[in-house]
């Protein structure tokens, strides 16, 4: 809900619409940047921003002195913003300073909103800050440039906000506490659930291939066609190309062959890199290391479509390798491993090569075996993949019950309104007169020092005498000049 829209009549009595610029006491100011040095000074590092508030604990030693970073320096009752990030829905998130134990400044990653507590709840700010109306402004007015997404200053300070009475500020930010607490327990239950499975998924890989050990041997040996990466083919303006997978089509269990894009390129062009049902296909290249070298197999292929350089294509050899076993080994903690070592990293992004897939180290016994192999492991991982379902869904529902629950909060029903509260209207004029006065003792601050400094580089005068008195009478030529010494100036 924003001006403008259907809802922003239905504010409350006693509230009023406003832009984050109108409750500031001061400027927002974006942190410093500054290289790491071991005998530095602490600066935050971007991951110390958490949906419960700023983890201090998360930080760098960057290299600069206390002298320096003393204008950075955060306090409790700080609202962190940051600045840019590759994911949209992470760029202009917000985190509340609640305690500071050791000194640690804010980098240039971040932005700070300075509000003061006697005009807004930090609470309140930090909640509303993550409500879906304001991270639909913060993502449209983001702007993107060489994959990073960025956020300036004035974007920020144009956001618009339901401002209600401080008096029901602190009462909705100690209902939302109070909720959000519990549902943020139930959240870490949910996770820890999460977590519990995927081990189990793990050992049950694991114990599935301990049998097959002696049959261990090199990817390339049971190979049908070398493996080979696709090819980088521009996105046809027209939509008529010949269509080429996204990297998003790789999922946890299968190519999703509807995640494609058209190519520029003709279907004899793409000939050569069309996948059929059992194709194996690997991401290259990741900026997260658990997600590069991950695998999906290619099922039934109803419609021609060809794989990109992101990816290199295994098409193992039938009579040696089961599809559905080649999913199962590949995503066992032992291929896993033998990955993430061999994987090289370059500009933050991790890359796997054809020479290390060539080289990883795997179990192929018999095809009989392998069926029995692959029968066990879909038992068990069928009750395994119910339970994840179960807890992924529990997830999803917790989530919608936060945004209604902030929704309800930002709308006015969450708590009862007092109509002897302030206005915000008043409130509002109040914060504008703050930051007026605020601001007049700025300049009248920075006025005094840069008048103190022009005194204190001022040369002092030094007193000129006159030249002596002529000690002679003897009158000076007709025609001829008396010459003053030059500092004379009287």
């Amino acid at each position: 809900m924003t001006p403008g829209s259907s809802g922003a009549a239905r504010l409350p009595e006693g509230w009023a619409w406003g832009k984050l610029a109108d409750i500031l006491i001061g400027p927002t100011s974006n942190g410093r940047s500054v290289r790491s040095d071991d005998n530095g000074f602490p600066v935050l590092r971007l991951t110390a921003l958490k949906d419960d508030g700023v983890d201090c604990s998360k930080y760098k030693l960057g290299d600069w002195t206390a002298e320096e970073a003393a204008p950075y320096l955060i306090r409790p009752g700080d609202f962190l913003v940051s600045r840019a990030s590759g994911s949209l829905n992470l760029v202009g998130r917000g985190a509340l300073v609640t305690s500071v134990m050791d000194p640690v400044a804010y980098p240039d990653t971040m932005i700070r909103i300075p509000t003061s507590p006697d005009h807004v709840e930090p609470r309140f700010l930090a909640h509303l800050w993550n409500s879906q109306a304001v991270r639909r402004q913060i993502e449209r007015s983001a702007r993107t440039g060489t994959g990073i997404n960025k956020l300036s200053q004035s974007a920020i300070q144009e956001v618009d906000l339901p401002i209600p009475p401080i008096a029901e500020q602190r009462r909705i930010a100690d209902a939302l506490d109070e909720r959000l607490a519990r549902l943020n327990q139930i959240e870490v239950r949910m996770g820890a659930a999460q977590h519990r499975l995927k081990s189990l998924r793990e050992e049950v890989l694991t114990a599935a291939f301990r049998t097959a050990e002696d049959s261990i041997g090199p990817l390339r040996d049971v190979l049908q066609e070398p493996l080979s990466n696709g090819k980088s083919v521009p996105t046809s303006d027209g939509g008529d190309g010949f269509p080429v997978l996204r990297l998003t089509a790789l999922t946890a269990s299968i190519v999703d062959l509807s995640q494609c894009k058209h190519g520029e390129w003709s279907a004899q062009d793409a000939e050569p890199f069309v996948v059929r049902e059992g194709d194996f296909l690997v991401c290259r290249g990741n900026g997260s290391l658990p997600l590069v070298g991950r695998g999906a197999l290619v099922p039934e292929v109803h419609e021609p479509v060809a794989y990109p350089d992101t990816m290199i294509r295994i098409r193992a050899d039938s009579e040696r390798v089961l599809p559905r076993y080649l999913h199962y080994v590949w995503a066992s903690p032992s291929a896993r491993k033998q990955i993430e070592r061999g994987a090289r990293t370059g500009t933050g992004i991790y890359k796997v090569n054809q020479k290390l897939l060539d080289e990883i180290q795997l179990p192929f016994p018999s095809l009989d075996v392998q069926h029995e192999i692959v029968d066990d492991i879909d038992r068990t991982l069928n009750h395994v993949g119910a339970c994840a379902t179960g807890v992924s869904e529990a997830l999803v529902r917790a989530a919608f019950l936060r945004h209604a629950l902030l929704a309800e909060a930002f709308a006015g029903r969450l708590v009862p309104q007092d109509p002897d509260d302030e206005p915000a209207e008043d409130l509002l004029k109040r914060i504008r007169a703050a930051r007026e006065a605020a601001e007049a003792e700025r300049k009248a601050t920075r006025r005094a020092v840069a008048q103190a400094k022009r005194k204190s580089q001022a040369k002092p005068k030094v007193p000129v005498s006159p030249p002596p008195t002529p000690t002679t009478d003897t009158p000076v030529p007709k025609g001829e000049q008396v010459t003053l010494p030059l500092e004379y100036t009287a």
